[in-house]
Protein backbone atom coordinates (compact mmCIF):
# COMPACT_ATOMS: atom_id res chain seq x y z
CA UNK A 1 0.00 0.00 0.00
CA UNK A 2 1.24 3.52 -0.96
CA UNK A 3 1.54 5.66 2.13
CA UNK A 4 1.00 9.42 1.28
CA UNK A 5 1.98 12.10 3.07
CA UNK A 6 0.00 15.06 4.23
CA UNK A 7 2.67 18.32 4.03
CA UNK A 8 2.02 21.75 5.77
CA UNK A 9 1.25 23.37 2.28
CA UNK A 10 -1.51 20.40 1.41
CA UNK A 11 -3.03 20.62 5.03
CA UNK A 12 -3.56 24.36 4.67
CA UNK A 13 -4.84 24.21 0.91
CA UNK A 14 -7.24 21.60 1.99
CA UNK A 15 -8.04 23.73 5.72
CA UNK A 16 -8.92 26.38 2.96
CA UNK A 17 -10.92 25.16 1.01
CA UNK A 18 -12.84 23.37 3.78
CA UNK A 19 -13.67 26.47 5.57
CA UNK A 20 -14.51 28.04 1.69
CA UNK A 21 -16.92 24.86 1.05
CA UNK A 22 -18.37 25.71 4.73
CA UNK A 23 -19.06 28.99 4.22
CA UNK A 24 -21.12 28.51 0.85
CA UNK A 25 -24.45 28.76 2.53
CA UNK A 26 -27.82 28.05 0.81
CA UNK A 27 -31.19 29.81 0.73
CA UNK A 28 -32.66 31.12 3.61
CA UNK A 29 -36.80 30.82 3.76
CA UNK A 30 -39.52 33.34 5.46
CA UNK A 31 -42.93 33.06 6.42
CA UNK A 32 -44.25 34.00 2.49
CA UNK A 33 -45.15 30.69 0.23
CA UNK A 34 -43.49 32.95 -2.50
CA UNK A 35 -40.41 33.53 -0.77
CA UNK A 36 -39.79 30.12 -0.07
CA UNK A 37 -39.97 29.32 -3.53
CA UNK A 38 -37.93 32.32 -4.76
CA UNK A 39 -35.06 30.90 -2.32
CA UNK A 40 -35.36 27.48 -3.16
CA UNK A 41 -34.56 28.42 -6.81
CA UNK A 42 -31.05 30.55 -5.86
CA UNK A 43 -29.38 28.12 -4.39
CA UNK A 44 -26.25 31.07 -4.23
CA UNK A 45 -28.20 32.92 -1.53
CA UNK A 46 -26.11 34.41 1.52
CA UNK A 47 -28.64 33.05 4.17
CA UNK A 48 -26.88 30.94 6.47
CA UNK A 49 -26.87 26.90 5.75
CA UNK A 50 -27.83 26.14 9.15
CA UNK A 51 -31.15 28.16 8.82
CA UNK A 52 -31.80 26.50 5.56
CA UNK A 53 -31.66 22.89 6.75
CA UNK A 54 -33.93 23.88 10.50
CA UNK A 55 -36.33 25.31 7.83
CA UNK A 56 -36.19 22.55 4.82
CA UNK A 57 -36.59 19.86 7.52
CA UNK A 58 -39.24 21.25 9.64
CA UNK A 59 -41.21 21.95 5.97
CA UNK A 60 -41.16 18.28 5.00
CA UNK A 61 -41.33 16.89 7.96
CA UNK A 62 -39.10 14.53 7.16
CA UNK A 63 -36.98 12.54 9.87
CA UNK A 64 -33.67 11.14 9.14
CA UNK A 65 -32.30 7.96 10.02
CA UNK A 66 -28.37 8.23 10.31
CA UNK A 67 -26.39 5.12 11.80
CA UNK A 68 -23.41 6.06 13.71
CA UNK A 69 -20.68 3.34 14.54
CA UNK A 70 -18.01 4.00 17.08
CA UNK A 71 -14.82 1.69 17.18
CA UNK A 72 -14.47 2.04 20.81
CA UNK A 73 -15.32 3.94 23.62
CA UNK A 74 -12.85 6.18 24.72
CA UNK A 75 -12.52 9.93 25.39
CA UNK A 76 -11.75 11.31 22.23
CA UNK A 77 -14.05 9.45 20.19
CA UNK A 78 -16.77 9.81 22.31
CA UNK A 79 -16.39 13.72 22.48
CA UNK A 80 -16.16 13.19 18.12
CA UNK A 81 -19.78 11.89 18.66
CA UNK A 82 -21.36 14.04 20.52
CA UNK A 83 -20.00 16.86 18.21
CA UNK A 84 -21.71 15.07 15.59
CA UNK A 85 -24.67 14.70 17.11
CA UNK A 86 -24.67 18.08 18.77
CA UNK A 87 -24.68 19.72 15.13
CA UNK A 88 -27.30 17.84 13.80
CA UNK A 89 -29.91 18.51 16.33
CA UNK A 90 -28.97 22.01 16.14
CA UNK A 91 -28.99 21.79 12.47
CA UNK A 92 -31.82 19.72 11.74
CA UNK A 93 -33.80 20.36 14.95
CA UNK A 94 -34.34 17.46 17.32
CA UNK A 95 -37.07 16.09 15.74
CA UNK A 96 -35.77 15.50 12.41
CA UNK A 97 -32.84 13.38 13.07
CA UNK A 98 -32.89 9.66 14.83
CA UNK A 99 -29.44 8.12 15.92
CA UNK A 100 -28.90 4.64 15.81
CA UNK A 101 -25.48 4.88 18.08
CA UNK A 102 -23.46 1.82 17.96
CA UNK A 103 -19.84 0.50 19.80
CA UNK A 104 -18.03 -1.83 18.15
CA UNK A 105 -15.90 -2.13 21.15
CA UNK A 106 -12.99 -2.22 19.35
CA UNK A 107 -13.60 -5.32 17.03
CA UNK A 108 -13.13 -4.79 13.02
CA UNK A 109 -15.53 -7.18 12.91
CA UNK A 110 -18.27 -5.79 15.07
CA UNK A 111 -17.96 -2.96 12.22
CA UNK A 112 -18.45 -5.18 9.41
CA UNK A 113 -21.76 -6.71 11.14
CA UNK A 114 -22.83 -2.75 12.60
CA UNK A 115 -22.34 -1.20 9.04
CA UNK A 116 -23.99 -4.19 6.97
CA UNK A 117 -27.04 -3.26 9.35
CA UNK A 118 -26.96 0.56 9.01
CA UNK A 119 -27.34 -0.70 5.21
CA UNK A 120 -30.27 -3.32 5.66
CA UNK A 121 -32.15 -0.44 7.45
CA UNK A 122 -31.73 1.78 5.01
CA UNK A 123 -30.43 4.31 6.43
CA UNK A 124 -29.65 7.88 5.24
CA UNK A 125 -26.06 8.55 6.55
CA UNK A 126 -23.55 6.39 8.33
CA UNK A 127 -20.66 8.50 10.61
CA UNK A 128 -18.04 6.29 10.46
CA UNK A 129 -15.87 7.35 13.92
CA UNK A 130 -12.05 5.95 13.59
CA UNK A 131 -10.57 3.56 10.67
CA UNK A 132 -11.88 0.20 11.02
CA UNK A 133 -15.46 1.49 10.83
CA UNK A 134 -15.05 4.16 7.61
CA UNK A 135 -12.93 0.82 5.92
CA UNK A 136 -16.18 -1.63 6.64
CA UNK A 137 -18.36 1.56 5.40
CA UNK A 138 -16.35 1.93 2.61
CA UNK A 139 -16.89 -2.45 2.08
CA UNK A 140 -20.61 -2.16 2.80
CA UNK A 141 -22.26 0.52 0.77
CA UNK A 142 -21.72 2.98 -2.26
CA UNK A 143 -24.41 4.82 -2.04
CA UNK A 144 -25.52 5.60 1.29
CA UNK A 145 -23.17 8.79 1.89
CA UNK A 146 -20.54 8.24 4.52
CA UNK A 147 -19.21 10.36 6.83
CA UNK A 148 -15.44 9.66 8.36
CA UNK A 149 -14.24 11.07 11.78
CA UNK A 150 -11.32 11.11 14.02
CA UNK A 151 -10.05 9.41 10.71
CA UNK A 152 -5.48 10.22 10.38
CA UNK A 153 -5.34 9.42 6.89
CA UNK A 154 -7.99 8.54 4.15
CA UNK A 155 -5.48 8.00 1.57
CA UNK A 156 -4.02 5.11 4.25
CA UNK A 157 -7.60 3.94 5.43
CA UNK A 158 -8.87 3.41 2.30
CA UNK A 159 -6.00 2.58 -0.29
CA UNK A 160 -6.13 5.58 -2.35
CA UNK A 161 -2.83 5.96 -4.24
CA UNK A 162 -3.38 9.24 -5.92
CA UNK A 163 -4.59 11.02 -2.93
CA UNK A 164 -6.01 14.75 -3.65
CA UNK A 165 -7.56 15.66 -0.83
CA UNK A 166 -11.28 14.38 -1.92
CA UNK A 167 -12.28 10.34 -1.87
CA UNK A 168 -14.61 11.36 -5.26
CA UNK A 169 -17.33 8.71 -3.83
CA UNK A 170 -19.68 8.24 -1.50
CA UNK A 171 -17.30 8.95 1.41
CA UNK A 172 -16.08 12.73 2.56
CA UNK A 173 -15.43 13.46 6.69
CA UNK A 174 -13.13 14.94 8.56
CA UNK A 175 -8.96 13.94 9.75
CA UNK A 176 -7.98 14.10 13.27
CA UNK A 177 -4.29 14.78 12.16
CA UNK A 178 -1.67 16.72 14.06
CA UNK A 179 0.49 18.18 12.09
CA UNK A 180 3.46 15.70 12.75
CA UNK A 181 6.93 17.54 12.12
CA UNK A 182 5.42 20.06 14.51
CA UNK A 183 4.71 16.90 16.86
CA UNK A 184 8.42 16.32 16.34
CA UNK A 185 9.45 19.72 17.08
CA UNK A 186 7.25 19.48 20.46
CA UNK A 187 9.75 16.45 21.47
CA UNK A 188 12.80 18.57 20.16
CA UNK A 189 11.79 21.28 22.61
CA UNK A 190 10.77 19.36 25.18
CA UNK A 191 13.81 16.82 25.43
CA UNK A 192 16.99 18.60 23.64
CA UNK A 193 19.52 15.99 25.67
CA UNK A 194 17.81 13.03 24.62
CA UNK A 195 18.99 10.13 22.52
CA UNK A 196 16.76 7.45 21.62
CA UNK A 197 12.73 7.94 20.70
CA UNK A 198 10.93 4.70 20.66
CA UNK A 199 6.97 4.89 18.94
CA UNK A 200 4.47 2.80 20.75
CA UNK A 201 1.66 1.61 18.63
CA UNK A 202 -0.59 -0.69 17.62
CA UNK A 203 0.07 -2.88 14.34
CA UNK A 204 -3.13 -3.47 13.56
CA UNK A 205 -4.34 0.20 13.18
CA UNK A 206 -3.03 1.22 9.91
CA UNK A 207 -3.42 4.71 10.80
CA UNK A 208 -1.11 4.39 13.73
CA UNK A 209 1.53 2.97 11.32
CA UNK A 210 1.38 6.07 8.78
CA UNK A 211 2.21 8.12 11.79
CA UNK A 212 4.79 6.11 12.81
CA UNK A 213 6.10 6.43 9.17
CA UNK A 214 6.05 10.10 9.28
CA UNK A 215 7.07 11.56 11.97
CA UNK A 216 10.31 8.81 12.15
CA UNK A 217 11.52 10.75 9.60
CA UNK A 218 11.21 13.90 11.44
CA UNK A 219 12.39 12.25 13.82
CA UNK A 220 15.53 11.08 12.39
CA UNK A 221 16.80 14.54 10.42
CA UNK A 222 16.21 15.88 14.49
CA UNK A 223 18.84 13.23 15.18
CA UNK A 224 17.33 10.48 17.44
CA UNK A 225 17.41 7.67 17.05
CA UNK A 226 14.46 5.78 16.71
CA UNK A 227 13.10 2.59 17.51
CA UNK A 228 9.61 0.95 17.08
CA UNK A 229 7.73 -1.10 19.62
CA UNK A 230 4.34 -2.45 18.15
CA UNK A 231 1.83 -4.37 20.02
CA UNK A 232 -0.84 -6.54 18.38
CA UNK A 233 -3.51 -6.03 20.90
CA UNK A 234 -4.50 -4.68 24.38
CA UNK A 235 -3.09 -8.19 25.59
CA UNK A 236 0.43 -7.42 24.87
CA UNK A 237 0.05 -3.80 25.34
CA UNK A 238 1.72 -4.05 29.31
CA UNK A 239 4.78 -5.99 28.03
CA UNK A 240 5.59 -4.17 25.08
CA UNK A 241 4.97 -0.37 26.84
CA UNK A 242 7.76 -1.97 29.20
CA UNK A 243 10.04 -2.95 26.36
CA UNK A 244 9.77 0.60 25.29
CA UNK A 245 10.51 2.43 28.40
CA UNK A 246 13.51 0.33 28.84
CA UNK A 247 15.24 1.15 25.83
CA UNK A 248 14.13 4.71 25.59
CA UNK A 249 14.84 8.19 26.32
CA UNK A 250 10.92 9.33 25.33
CA UNK A 251 8.20 7.47 23.86
CA UNK A 252 5.67 9.00 20.98
CA UNK A 253 2.35 7.38 21.28
CA UNK A 254 0.35 8.47 18.09
CA UNK A 255 -3.78 8.78 17.84
CA UNK A 256 -3.84 4.98 18.36
CA UNK A 257 -7.19 3.67 20.00
CA UNK A 258 -5.85 0.46 21.10
CA UNK A 259 -3.59 3.18 23.32
CA UNK A 260 -6.06 5.33 24.22
CA UNK A 261 -8.26 2.23 25.82
CA UNK A 262 -5.24 1.49 27.70
CA UNK A 263 -3.74 4.84 28.96
CA UNK A 264 -3.55 3.21 32.46
CA UNK A 265 -1.63 0.75 31.83
CA UNK A 266 1.14 2.03 30.19
CA UNK A 267 1.08 4.55 32.43
CA UNK A 268 1.79 2.16 35.23
CA UNK A 269 4.99 1.04 33.48
CA UNK A 270 6.14 4.39 32.27
CA UNK A 271 5.39 6.76 35.35
CA UNK A 272 7.40 4.35 37.52
CA UNK A 273 10.51 4.14 34.96
CA UNK A 274 10.52 7.69 34.29
CA UNK A 275 10.02 7.94 31.01
CA UNK A 276 8.36 10.58 29.43
CA UNK A 277 5.45 10.18 26.21
CA UNK A 278 4.47 12.68 24.12
CA UNK A 279 0.82 11.57 22.65
CA UNK A 280 -0.61 12.62 19.25
CA UNK A 281 -4.21 13.25 21.48
CA UNK A 282 -5.08 14.54 24.51
CA UNK A 283 -6.92 11.73 25.91
CA UNK A 284 -4.22 9.40 25.63
CA UNK A 285 -1.39 12.29 27.36
CA UNK A 286 -4.54 13.07 30.20
CA UNK A 287 -3.94 9.08 30.84
CA UNK A 288 -0.29 8.30 30.26
CA UNK A 289 1.69 11.29 28.78
CA UNK A 290 3.65 14.45 29.36
CA UNK A 291 2.20 16.56 26.40
CA UNK A 292 0.46 16.89 23.28
CA UNK A 293 -0.43 18.86 20.14
CA UNK A 294 -4.13 19.12 20.98
CA UNK A 295 -6.84 19.13 18.63
CA UNK A 296 -10.62 19.14 20.11
CA UNK A 297 -12.72 16.26 19.18
CA UNK A 298 -15.80 17.70 19.55
CA UNK A 299 -14.89 20.95 17.43
CA UNK A 300 -13.73 17.66 14.66
CA UNK A 301 -17.37 16.09 15.42
CA UNK A 302 -19.64 18.97 15.46
CA UNK A 303 -17.68 19.98 11.70
CA UNK A 304 -18.70 16.08 10.21
CA UNK A 305 -22.29 16.96 11.79
CA UNK A 306 -21.85 20.15 9.70
CA UNK A 307 -21.39 18.25 6.25
CA UNK A 308 -24.11 15.37 7.30
CA UNK A 309 -26.75 18.67 7.45
CA UNK A 310 -25.50 20.01 4.09
CA UNK A 311 -25.33 16.46 2.49
CA UNK A 312 -29.33 15.58 4.09
CA UNK A 313 -31.51 19.06 3.77
CA UNK A 314 -29.32 20.99 1.18
CA UNK A 315 -28.63 18.21 -1.44
CA UNK A 316 -24.79 18.71 -0.99
CA UNK A 317 -22.49 16.26 -3.38
CA UNK A 318 -20.61 14.00 -0.92
CA UNK A 319 -18.51 12.72 -3.65
CA UNK A 320 -17.07 16.37 -3.96
CA UNK A 321 -17.11 17.54 -0.29
CA UNK A 322 -13.14 17.56 0.37
CA UNK A 323 -12.26 16.17 3.63
CA UNK A 324 -11.71 18.81 6.55
CA UNK A 325 -9.29 19.01 9.36
CA UNK A 326 -9.28 20.69 12.92
CA UNK A 327 -8.41 24.35 11.96
CA UNK A 328 -6.65 24.70 15.56
CA UNK A 329 -4.12 22.88 17.48
CA UNK A 330 -2.88 23.54 21.19
CA UNK A 331 -0.13 23.10 22.98
CA UNK A 332 -0.74 20.92 26.41
CA UNK A 333 0.82 18.93 29.20
CA UNK A 334 -0.25 16.84 31.81
CA UNK A 335 0.55 18.62 35.04
CA UNK A 336 0.25 15.42 37.45
CA UNK A 337 3.04 13.31 35.36
CA UNK A 338 4.90 16.34 34.10
CA UNK A 339 5.40 16.98 37.90
CA UNK A 340 6.16 13.07 38.81
CA UNK A 341 8.79 13.22 36.07
CA UNK A 342 10.28 16.61 36.93
CA UNK A 343 9.32 18.22 34.03
CA UNK A 344 8.54 22.05 33.50
CA UNK A 345 7.10 22.83 30.06
CA UNK A 346 7.42 26.10 28.32
CA UNK A 347 5.14 28.73 29.30
CA UNK A 348 3.02 28.86 26.13
CA UNK A 349 2.31 24.89 26.95
CA UNK A 350 -1.72 25.12 28.45
CA UNK A 351 -2.65 22.50 31.62
CA UNK A 352 -4.83 19.83 30.45
CA UNK A 353 -8.08 20.75 32.87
Amino acid sequence: MRIHKISRRNFMQITGISALAMGLAACGSTASTDTAASAADTASSTEAAASTADSTAAADGKVYNIGICQLVQHEALDAATQGFKDALVEKLGEGSVKFDEQNASGDSANCATIVNGFVSNGVDLILANATAPLQAAAQATADIPVLGTSITDYATALDISDWTGTVGNNISGTSDLAPLDQQAAMIQELFPDAKSVGLLYCSAEPNSVYQCDVIEGYLTEEGYTVARYAFTDTNDVTSVAQTAADNSDVIYIPTDNTAASNTEAIANVVIPAKVPVVAGEEGICSGCGVATLSISYYDLGYATGEMAAKILADGADVSAMPVEFAPNVTKKYNAANCEALGITPPSDYVAIG
